[in-house]
């Protein structure tokens, strides 16, 4: 299938939300790396409310492609430790 549906944006709106609630920071505070961790969020969180705008207008593909970003960022963290995900496979690219 070669179309963004509501169903499938629905649905990888719900994945990466489910990504975000999940993400933990692993960095003690006061670090380097813990500042890199919240710039993540920061960027996970701006292209979800980016994805959100662009749906609301009917423009399923730039929403997609939002949402993509979005889920990026947070598997990005996660394969670099940022955050403790649980060694979730499903949601993020670790172990």
């Amino acid at each position: 299938m070669n179309t963004i549906t509501d169903e499938k944006l629905e649905k990888y709106f719900a994945v990466t939300r489910t990504a975000l609630k999940k993400a933990r920071h692993s960095i003690p505070e006061k670090t380097h790396l813990r500042t890199a961790a919240e710039d993540f969020l920061d960027m996970t969180t701006r292209y979800l409310q980016d994805a959100e705008h662009f749906a609301k207008k009917g423009d399923f593909v730039t929403a997609f492609a939002a949402l993509n970003y979005a889920h990026g960022w947070l598997d990005a963290g996660a394969r670099l430790g940022l955050f403790d995900v649980g060694h979730d496979s499903e949601l993020f690219t670790v172990d």
